[in-house]
């Protein structure tokens, strides 16, 4: 069984920056694509990026030329590097299996990191 273990939120003004990891252990998960999610308050948890096990990668538009998603395999990490970030940002933040493999195949959540954004 994989435990995901989310950190490096924080409190950020507008505009600055937060580098987010996804560390795995229990199993590998280098053969998997892997994404970040975020859910604030009242709304539905959102795939914000996902990275294949080849290094390809993809982005919600809200998000696309401000983070960038990568993966250290020998890690068992994921990382989220979040720049010019926007109040709109502010969500807590998951790392999990990306959501097409559908509910049963997800890992377990973590606790998941909680990232504001001031304005």
């Amino acid at each position: 069984q994989v435990q995901l273990v989310e950190s490096g939120g924080g409190l950020v003004q507008s505009g600055g920056s937060l580098r987010l990891s996804c560390a795995a252990s229990g199993s590998t998960i280098s053969t998997y694509t892997i994404a970040w999610y975020r859910q604030s308050p009242g709304k539905q948890r959102e795939s914000v990026a996902h990275i294949t096990s080849g290094g390809s990668t993809n982005y919600a538009d809200s998000v696309k030329g401000r983070f960038t998603i990568s993966r250290d395999n020998a890690k068992n990490t994921v990382f989220l590097q979040m720049n010019s970030l926007k109040p709109e940002d502010t969500a807590v933040y998951y790392c999990n299996r990306a959501q097409w493999v559908g509910p049963s195949q997800l890992y377990r959540w973590g606790q998941g990191t909680q990232v504001t954004v001031s304005s």
